[in-house]
Formats: C-alpha cells, sequence, structure tokens
C-alpha cells in the first residue's frame, strides 16, 4: 500500500493500546509505557478511546498532563482528528488507551465508537494486550484473528500478559513466530500481584481516591524496561502510515452524517487559536475535587475557546462560589461517597441555590446532577445537598444504565435550542425518585434510533441530567452557555 507524508505538526509517532476484551490488563500496560518513556525524558502526549473519565486521570497523575478522550461516536472523525491535532502537537509520542476490546462499540455491525474505528482515522499502529493466562499456542490463534479481521487495521504489535515462567514465554514466542512473524512480540509481562489498581462498581478506584505512590510508578516502569522492547514500540510509528483516510471518511458518514467535514489529517496541521469571544472572559465556576472529577477535556477547552474564564473550586472544601462568576458548571463524579460532607457545606449549597433562583445559568449532569437534588438516601439518613429539583437519589447494589445517549433538545436552554443534537454517555449505580410533572423535561433521548423517552431537567436557567453529553458533538452548545452566562453578567450589571 502506498506510503503517507508525515502528519506536519503533530507527534511524529502514534500508538494505540487495545485488547481483545476488558480486563486484558492494558490500563496497567499503558500507564506502564507512559511512565517508562516519560522517565526516559520522552514528552508524552496521553489519549483515552471512548467515554471513560477514569484512566485519564491516570493517565494525567503518571504524564503530568491532561489526557484526552478521542470518541468517534460522539465526535465524528473532524473532530477526533482536529482534537488529536491539537493535544499532540510537538510531542515524541501519542499513547491512546483504547476502549473495551479493540473492534468493540456501540453496535455488532460496524466499528463506530471502537478503538479500531480511531486507530484508522489516526493512521496509528495498534500494539495488542493479551491476557495468556491458561493458554499458550492458543494465544496466537487469537492473535492472528484480530489481525486479520480488519485489513484496513494495522496490528503492528503484541504484548502478552500474565506470562507464568520463561517456559511460557517461550512457547508464546515460538507460536508467534510460526504462525504471525510479521507480528512483533513486544514483551511478556509476568504475573505481578503488586502491579493491581483497586476498583469498584464504576471501575478503577479514580486518581483523586487512589493517587498512585512514587513507588508503584517505578515499579510499574522497572518492570516495563525490563520485560518491554521499548525501542521496538517506539520504532512502530516512524510516519510509516499507510493513507487509509478514504476508507475511514466512508465508514463514518453512515454514522454521522451530520459531520461533514472528514478531511485528512495533514489538513488540521495549520490550526490557528481562536480568539475570546469579547475582549472580558465571562467567569464560570467548574467544581473539580474528588467529588466531581468527571469532566472531558475538551468540554473545557471548548468553554474556554467562547471566551470563557474558568474558575476551578471545591464543594468538599470551599464555602463560596469564586467571586464574581455568571455561571456554573457541575460535572459527575462520586458525590455519594462525599455525601456526609457535601452535605455539612451548607454555605456553598445555600449561595449555590440562591444563584439558580436568581437565573444564574448551570450546567449539571450525573454527579452533578445528584448535588443538585434533595440529596442521598443512605441507611435511613437523608444527606441533604442543594434541593433544586425535589427528589432524592440512592445508590443500586446494581448498575441502572449504561451506554451511548443522543439527544435532542425540546425547547431554548442554556446549551442550544430547540432541534439541537448532542451525544454523550450514561454510566450510573443510582437512580432519583420519580421527578414531578412540574419540572420540564427538556431532552428526547434515544440510542441507535430506540426512543429512551424524556429526561434533561429544566428549572429557570439551571440543566440537569445523567447524560455527560461531549461538547464537541454538537458545535454550539459551548458557545450557547458561555453566551448565556454573558448575558446574566450583562443583567445583573445594569
Amino acid at each position: 500500500m502506498p506510503t503517507a507524508e508525515p502528519v506536519k505538526g503533530v507527534a511524529a509517532r502514534r500508538i494505540v493500546i487495545a485488547a481483545p476484551q476488558s480486563g486484558s490488563g492494558k490500563t496497567t500496560l499503558t500507564l506502564g509505557i507512559m511512565a517508562a518513556l516519560t522517565r526516559r525524558g520522552l514528552n508524552v502526549a496521553p489519549f483515552k478511546v471512548g467515554p471513560d473519565f477514569i484512566d485519564p486521570g491516570y493517565h494525567r497523575l503518571v504524564t503530568g498532563v491532561p489526557s484526552i478522550n478521542l470518541d468517534g461516536w460522539m465526535c465524528g472523525a473532524a473532530f477526533v482528528r482536529e482534537s488529536f491535532v491539537r493535544h499532540a502537537a510537538g510531542t515524541d509520542i501519542a499513547v491512546i488507551e483504547g476502549v473495551m476490546g479493540l473492534f468493540d462499540g456501540i453496535d455488532g455491525a460496524s466499528d463506530a465508537g471502537s478503538s479500531a474505528q480511531v486507530a484508522k482515522w489516526l493512521k496509528a499502529p495498534v500494539v495488542l494486550v493479551v491476557d495468556a493466562r491458561s493458554q499458550a499456542r492458543s494465544a496466537a490463534a487469537l492473535v492472528r484473528g484480530f489481525a486479520g479481521f480488519d485489513p484496513e487495521l494495522r496490528l503492528a504489535g503484541v504484548i502478552f500478559n500474565n506470562v507464568a515462567s520463561a517456559n511460557h514465554e517461550s512457547i508464546l514466542r515460538e507460536a508467534m513466530a510460526a504462525s504471525l512473524p510479521e507480528v512483533a512480540v513486544l514483551g511478556c509481562l509476568p504475573r505481578d500481584p503488586a502491579l493491581a489498581i483497586p476498583s469498584r462498581h464504576l471501575g478503577l478506584l479514580t486518581a483523586e481516591e487512589n493517587p498512585l505512590s512514587a513507588e508503584f510508578l517505578a515499579h510499574l516502569a522497572r518492570v516495563i524496561d525490563r520485560h518491554l522492547d521499548l525501542d521496538a514500540i517506539l520504532a512502530l510509528d516512524q510516519s510509516d502510515q499507510s493513507d487509509q483516510s478514504d476508507q475511514s471518511d466512508q465508514s463514518d458518514q453512515s454514522d454521522q452524517s451530520d459531520q461533514s467535514d472528514q478531511s485528512d489529517l495533514s489538513d488540521l496541521s495549520d490550526l490557528s487559536d481562536l480568539s475570546d469571544l469579547s475582549d472580558q472572559p465571562v467567569r464560570i465556576a467548574v467544581a473539580r475535587d474528588a467529588a466531581f472529577c468527571f469532566a472531558y477535556h475538551d468540554n473545557l477547552r471548548l468553554l474556554k475557546e467562547s471566551g470563557a474564564e474558568l474558575c476551578y473550586f471545591s464543594p468538599l472544601e470551599e464555602r463560596a462560589l469564586p467571586e464574581a462568576v455568571s455561571g456554573v458548571y457541575l460535572p459527575g463524579g462520586y458525590p455519594e461517597l462525599f455525601a456526609e460532607k457535601l452535605a455539612a457545606n451548607r454555605p456553598l449549597k445555600e449561595e449555590l441555590r440562591l444563584a439558580i433562583e436568581a437565573g444564574m445559568p448551570v450546567y449539571a449532569e450525573c454527579g452533578g446532577f445528584i448535588y443538585l437534588t434533595r440529596g442521598v438516601a443512605s441507611e435511613g439518613a437523608l444527606h441533604s445537598f442543594v434541593g433544586i429539583f425535589p427528589v432524592a437519589t440512592r445508590m443500586l447494589p446494581r448498575r441502572k444504565a449504561l451506554g451511548y445517549r443522543e439527544v435532542e433538545l425540546l425547547g431554548e436552554s442554556v446549551i442550544g435550542g430547540p432541534g439541537t443534537l448532542a451525544r454523550g454517555h450514561e454510566f450510573h449505580y443510582s437512580e432519583m425518585d420519580e421527578m414531578p410533572d412540574g419540572v420540564e423535561r427538556l431532552y428526547r433521548v434515544s440510542r441507535k434510533n430506540s426512543p429512551l423517552g424524556q429526561e434533561g431537567y429544566r428549572y429557570k436557567n439551571c440543566l440537569a441530567s445523567y447524560i455527560h453529553l461531549h461538547f464537541g458533538s454538537s458545535a454550539g452548545i459551548a458557545e450557547s452557555f458561555v453566551g448565556h452566562c454573558r448575558a446574566y453578567r450583562t443583567r445583573s450589571l445594569t
């Protein structure tokens, strides 16, 4: 196949770390590779395929820079490429952690939302992390199946995890050499319980709750250095990438017909910075602490590019909103784990309630939505929250909702007008009392064109939902929210 020219203005090298299935060890391997390359003095740009918030927190902890979500179904090819270009520019290598299994996405008939889709769009070689526990030559058969499943995808290497012994490693390497010599064996990682990262119902513990110690990261980097061929990993992508833009663009158009800009990566290399929309950016308070830590970095970027000055605050620690703010963004997180402390912060709850009553624009999602309800019920007691929405929240032993969501706005709101379409993701183990009929519903929600009912609750200029919307899925969301905040500031000054 023809060789593409190097992409100017972005990372010269990029790799996607994927796996046949969740639980194969790709997060641990990704963190280890990031840590080892960072310790070599390389500038690593971290990325995560899909809607996950937890893994990017660990990427940031290891590399020292924000990790960026790349989601093909929510945002489409043009936005994914543009975001990659912006955040990979000037780095030595972009390390992109996949989601679930390599080909897993929104359905069984396409690669929409999958790691494979993003890898093809970015022309990135894929490294497959295979849990070799309880298999030997069969592991090579598994890799062979993945290597041949999509001819447009370049599966360049494999890392075997949970290798039991030197003999086990020898068999794995022999099987690969005999049946699939074109796929490099980049390393065999032995079983090591010391590398386990604690988890719970929503996945790994967050980096805020479980900051990996320097000792853990040093041990992980040593293991990676000892058992993986980092030089071979760095050599996988030297801008010798097959030009697959035509094929990937055509496959995307059926799922994201409204995302018309399907340009090649090289067309995005000369991006100019967007100027603020006014000489005086509008100040927007953004909750950020261990209870509210789930926000897409690109959502924050788009708000700033639309003219916002973001003022971060902690509902756990601070007793007042930042000064002179004209709007509030309450992202998701784990408020139920900190319910008692959040409930005890009465001054902040009261200030936020009064701000909403005064018409200040507020956008809240998932955990932020929960914070605006009456509170979280636990063991017969109610930990009281802001109380804008007259329902209580309770945690469940089983998952309540999981999956991609498409939203159509039914009326005017702080994030757009009627007919606005946006995409997001929902994942929670909590449920609320039935919302009273008097509370306006603004979202018509669907998944794969199947109606899921109405959600997205509005009170005055406050909009709250369980759905984490990606602002990159709809061009006007960030601009609309900033515009409403600016209008509120103007009204407040007159």
